[in-house]
């Protein structure tokens, strides 16, 4: 029997999962199914074994999780789940640690779907659908805010009243389980600039940027919700607040669509009025594209200024994420924009929030059996 842990990173129309040997962490399976709700499909492997197939055409998550749980039945070596960690990206300010869920977690957390419209939903929708499917075994919520939860102040508040951010309107900051990995990866294997002062960038379809000072979060590009900070696939990234009463007041846009526009048709895709993929954008020849991703660049090397300003410094910056790690024209292009800082160390750390969601719901699980939970 071979005990194992399996880690659900559900996405607004993705689901990546990885089961893992529970005591070394070693990886047994994984994969992704990636456009739920269109066309659905499902790429996995199991050791030498591989897997790619399409689903139903507008399967959920749930479907998806279905065909994740299939493949692994159908590849398990008498392992026995131990439990379930899931990605949740939104934790506000109760939840600043791993925990396990219980019904209460579920209604705290379905409160904040607001202000994680494309994520937050389907994060549980996955607790719910494996609660279902995988049987009695205890779910663990991890947290993409948690990382940021200590920040100090002065980083954490809007220049608005203090009654207002006593009710929740702050920043949170979000990519925490990635912004971890990455300070987990400095420790190990960068000692030395993991007690600097670093800006770790995780660029992909979301993108956001950290500022890392002794490995700690110190500031971070994201707000109260994932919309704010640098331009990303499909969100506008900051604008002026304005600018929103503006389109909603005087060319009657309306909530729903100005959060339309916000989330689903702005960013690269409303920049270049092509794709929000950055490699469709590099091959396209439009000028518009072009536009779009040196747009993009410029902003990353703008808000990195700024978290080099929070910390005082700079001594190296760590790229991560889709676009992070296999953009390298985008690398350049910020590194060029930011050439006036001086030498400072530039890394790319491959993305492994899964990893970070099983270290941390070990812990958790770990804990729960001490206590006899």
């Amino acid at each position: 029997m071979i005990e194992a842990l399996l880690v659900l990173n559900a996405g607004s129309s993705s689901l990546k999962f990885q089961v893992f040997g529970y005591q070394r962490l070693t990886v047994l399976a994984e994969g992704k199914v990636v456009r739920i709700g269109a066309e659905a499909h499902l790429s996995a492997r199991a050791g030498t074994d591989a897997l790619n197939r399409d689903l139903t055409i507008g399967a959920d998550h749930e479907a998806a999780l279905k065909a994740v749980l299939e493949f692994i039945d159908l590849h398990d070596d008498n392992w026995r789940v131990r439990g379930v960690a899931h990605r949740i990206v939104h934790g506000g300010t109760a939840y600043t640690e791993p925990v396990l869920v219980s019904p209460q977690v579920m209604r705290d957390l379905e409160a904040l779907i607001p202000l994680a419209p494309l994520h937050q939903p389907h994060n549980l929708a996955a607790i719910a659908a494996s609660e279902q499917l995988v049987g009695n075994v205890p779910d663990v919520a991890c947290f993409d805010t948690a990382f940021h939860a200590h920040h100090d102040e002065r980083f954490s508040r809007f220049a608005i009243p203090r009654d207002l951010h006593d009710q929740g309107v702050r920043r949170y900051g979000f990519h925490g389980l990635s912004y971890a990995w990455i300070a987990r990866e400095l420790a190990q294997h960068h000692p030395r600039l993991h007690g600097g002062r670093v800006i770790a960038a995780h660029l992909g379809n979301g993108a956001s940027l950290c500022a890392l000072s002794g490995g700690k979060s110190v500031d971070t590009t994201m707000g109260m919700t994932a919309l704010d900070g640098l331009p990303m696939g499909t969100r506008a990234g900051a604008i002026d607040a304005g600018a929103v009463i503006y389109m909603m007041r005087d060319l009657g846009m309306g909530i729903e669509g100005a959060e339309t526009m916000l989330y689903e048709q702005s960013g690269l895709l409303g920049l270049s009025g092509l794709s929000n993929d950055v490699e469709a954008l590099m091959t396209s020849t439009a000028p518009d594209a072009a536009f779009a991703l040196d747009y993009f660049a410029l902003k990353v090397a703008q808000f990195a200024a700024a978290l080099a300003t929070s910390m005082g410094g700079l001594d190296g910056f760590v790229f991560t994420g889709g676009i992070g790690e296999h953009a390298e024209p985008v690398r350049r292009a910020v590194m060029n924009h930011l050439r006036f800082l001086g030498n400072f160390e530039v890394l790319v750390i491959t993305a492994n929030e899964e990893r970070e969601m099983a270290i941390q719901s070990r812990a958790v699980l770990a804990q729960a059996d001490q206590e006899g939970l």
